[in-house]
């Protein structure tokens, strides 16, 4: 007897641990769709930031004067960022690349100032520049924008592509996983399903027989959100170390909401799944817990 109970811990505690090592590796896929779709969203709204809307100034307008106009436009709602680039500047710049002073030819700096602009994430589309375009002309001072348009159009549309290939792959996964896990746990209830119908010839709710296996599959569930996470940190570390830059898009949200979910879907799933399987075996006859 005392051999066959330990021979049946055995069994049940290389179920729990098949049940967290299997959840754990769906969970760390998991998490890895969450992180992608988290950082590709940042990476779109950091390429779109950085794409630069240049404006030309006349060639009287004076340096103070550029400065004013600058800050003036960056209370603007759509703006991000606002560089005023000097003439001076622009004639150093240029002399440092052609290796001679323009100036020296002509007799004066050929050269106009100029202001900078990245706008706000949601703005840079060329619907949006079209209207903000039109209202900065409205200043004589300056005298023309220019923009990348075709660029601007092409990251937008490859952006709204991955965005769209991750929201289905994550939909995809999601299910997938469910199914996986549904079956890893259905496996442990299955082992226990003369148990559950012992429990309710006495009498035991549902509710009661429910409770224990609920509560083991919760568990395990957060044992393998664990192991998901630190498999999850541990990678993104190395790929910190890889390349330090990632962190313009990793931020902490980003992490702390990968975190989270991979908590989140790891109770979820396994609580349901348990409570899923349970149902199904109470509501079988001992007939048909037999052919099964």
């Amino acid at each position: 007897m005392s051999k066959k109970r330990n021979k049946t811990c055995r069994r049940r505690s290389l179920q729990g641990i098949t049940l967290c090592i299997s959840t754990s590796l769906v969970l760390i896929l998991l998490g890895m769709v969450v992180f992608s779709v988290l950082t590709a969203q940042n990476l779109s709204a950091y390429v779109r930031e950085n794409l630069t809307v240049t404006m030309m100034l006349s060639e009287d307008m004076t340096n103070p004067e550029a400065m004013r106009l600058s800050k003036q436009i960056k209370r603007k709602p759509y703006v991000n960022n606002i560089k005023f680039i000097s003439k001076e500047q622009v004639l150093k710049e240029q002399t440092a690349a052609m290796g001679t002073d323009p100036s020296e030819f002509i007799g004066a700096n050929p050269f106009v100032s100029s202001l900078e602009l990245q706008l706000n994430a949601q703005y840079a589309n060329n619907d949006s520049l079209a209207w903000i375009t039109k209202e900065l002309r409205k200043n004589t001072q300056i005298t023309d924008i220019s923009y990348p348009k075709d660029l601007m159009d092409s990251v937008n549309e490859n952006l709204n592509k991955i965005n769209i290939v991750l929201l289905i792959l994550a939909l995809l996964l999601t299910c997938v996983s469910f199914t996986l896990i549904n079956n890893t746990v259905k496996l442990g209830v299955y082992a226990s399903r003369f148990n559950i119908h012992t429990m309710k010839l006495v009498g035991a709710s549902w509710g009661f027989i429910r409770k224990p296996f609920v509560k083991k599959a919760v568990v395990k569930g957060l044992i393998a959100a664990i192991i998901a996470n630190i498999a999850l940190g541990a990678g993104i570390y190395a790929l910190y170390n890889y390349e330090p830059q990632v962190l313009t898009v990793i931020t902490w949200q980003v992490l702390a909401i990968t975190g989270g979910a991979v908590f989140l879907f790891g109770i979820l799933i396994t609580m349901l799944c348990a409570w899923l399987s349970v149902n199904r075996f109470l509501k079988m006859t001992a007939g048909e817990l037999y052919k099964i």
